[in-house]
């Protein structure tokens, strides 16, 4: 891949957007989000009008949206996991920009999200390019390494065509395999979200898109994450099942008769 490995790190501007003194605005406004989406409010517009509430950057307000998603969205998640001890024998299917991304960003000391529905988010994500970085390697590493304790028989790779470095990536995804021995095998498409969303293999993702239409997945990342990398620099704004929102009943009335300070 052209150009010098760089890192995956934080944002310039992330020590000041999710320090200490920001957390519990964003943790009061990501309550808020997830009461609003549990009464059927449509994610942009609740997103905006608690954003507006709280006066969020857009970095933070990029964040609440990927922590929040409904009650219900959630248990339905939670539902379909499948955990590791159940994979021995069989062949995953990987989101591959999503797990390596969340990863990345996990060795180089970025913010990583924990969300409502269990999984971990980085605030990073692919467009249009993808740029390898000196975490690219380990991370390979520690997705190969945990599939083969597991007892996964391969790991089939999806990246998305259209994101510049994809055939790079997948000529580096198949050296790291061929030297530790894993088999893997990886595949260029123009929706991967939508072969995963309709394979019966168990899926590895964290892109809540698919998650609400795929028939089983594992948390690989999230668990890695936990098992693998402690020094991940996690940020939790997931709202306690059963609590209030962070703005109580005010906030809840004034949604209910229109009066919310955002509008």
């Amino acid at each position: 891949m052209p150009g010098q490995p760089t890192h995956r790190g934080p944002a310039p501007q992330d020590d000041r957007l999710f320090g200490a003194g920001q957390l519990p605005a964003l943790r009061a406004a990501a309550a808020e989000l997830c009461w609003l989406l549990d009464r059927g409010y449509a994610p942009r517009s609740a997103l905006e009008l608690v954003g507006n509430r709280h006066s969020l950057t857009a970095r933070q307000r990029m964040a609440l949206a990927r922590c929040a998603c409904s009650r219900q969205e959630a248990m339905r998640r939670r539902r379909l996991r499948v955990e590791p001890a159940r994979l021995a024998g069989q062949e995953l299917w990987l989101d591959g920009y999503n797990v390596l991304t969340i990863l990345e960003s996990a060795l180089a000391g970025a913010i990583v999200l924990e969300c409502r529905d269990g999984c971990c988010r980085d605030i990073a994500g692919v467009h249009r390019r993808y740029r390898k970085v000196h975490e690219t390697h380990p991370a390979l590493c520690l997705i190969g390494e945990t599939a083969s304790a597991w007892g996964v028989t391969g790991c089939h790779w999806w990246l998305d065509k259209p994101v510049s470095n994809s055939g790079r990536l997948k000529a580096l995804i198949l050296d790291v395999a061929a030297d530790c021995g894993w088999n893997m095998q990886v595949e260029l498409t123009f929706s991967p979200d939508h072969v995963l969303a309709n394979t019966e293999q168990v899926i590895a993702t964290s892109d809540g898109v698919v998650l609400d239409r795929c028939r089983r997945w594992v948390n690989l990342a999230a668990w890695i994450v936990a098992a693998r990398i402690p020094q991940t620099r996690l940020v939790n704004l997931s709202p306690k099942e059963g609590g209030k929102a962070g703005g109580g009943n005010t906030f809840q009335e004034s949604v209910e008769t229109g009066r919310s300070g955002g509008e």
